[in-house]
């Protein structure tokens, strides 16, 4: 059942030139499978409630992390004004973004901050060591947007069985970022054998509409294999 804590503030680590995360400290351990997202409220003369994704794993012990695109809302203005020490209410966890029933290869398809919940799950999977085969495209503008960068290099590294391919619509010159959009024809060529996996799919409903529509309809995944996960944004 999900649990509403007061939490205070312990960091809070920019991603991007516009994405911060902040990691909320917890004194005891509320169980949450990665890929989850929790209800987080702020008050200030009045209270905003929001569902924002959790970017940390389970295996990251001693707090909580939801990671944010700050956009110019009411409710982004004040999340930008917390500092280390401040507190809100969260209230978690919710959703079925997760591993549950998945089989041994698996497939995101991510676009801008529609990636927390699959760093989430992707640490997870690293530092259990499942043996979870993994393929992630990932779509951005260019690539100061790109979220969690670094954390997939590393995981990457780490971890043989987890491919990164970076889409940039506005490439700079990286021959290791692919060019334009995540298309068919990129899921085929970077992920040959994407009939044998499920496919989990994150980020603004436009993005996630398009890659449902490509799998379906150009690559005729079936329907059951795929997971989304839609983000409004505020």
């Amino acid at each position: 059942m999900p649990e509403e804590l007061e939490l205070k503030v312990k960091e809070i680590i920019p991603r991007t030139h516009n994405v911060k995360s902040f990691r909320l400290e917890v004194k005891k351990d509320v169980a949450f499978k990665a890929g989850q997202y929790m209800i987080v409220s702020l008050k200030a003369g009045k209270e905003w409630t929001r569902p924002l994704s959790i970017s940390s794993s389970p295996t990251e012990k001693g707090y909580i992390e939801f990671t944010k695109k700050l956009t110019g809302s009411d409710f982004s203005k004040r999340l930008n004004e917390l500092r280390p020490g401040d507190k809100l209410s969260a209230r978690y966890p919710f959703g079925k973004f997760t591993l549950e029933g998945a089989p041994p290869k698996i497939a995101f398809l991510s676009g801008g901050i529609g990636i927390t919940p699959i760093r989430s799950i992707c640490k997870y999977i690293v530092d259990e060591e499942t043996g979870t085969d993994v393929a992630l495209l990932y779509g951005n503008c260019s690539e100061r947007d790109i979220v969690f960068k670094d954390d997939f290099d590393m995981m990457a590294k780490s971890y043989a069985k987890l491919k990164v391919v970076h889409v940039l619509s506005r490439p700079e010159e990286d021959p290791a970022c692919r060019s334009g959009y995540i298309t068919g024809e990129i899921i085929s060529e970077d992920i040959p054998d994407f009939a044998d996996r499920r496919f989990f799919v994150c980020g603004p409903p436009g993005m996630v509409d398009a890659m449902k529509k490509i799998l379906l309809e150009e690559l005729f995944v079936k329907r059951e294999y795929i997971i989304t996960e839609g983000f409004l944004g505020y």
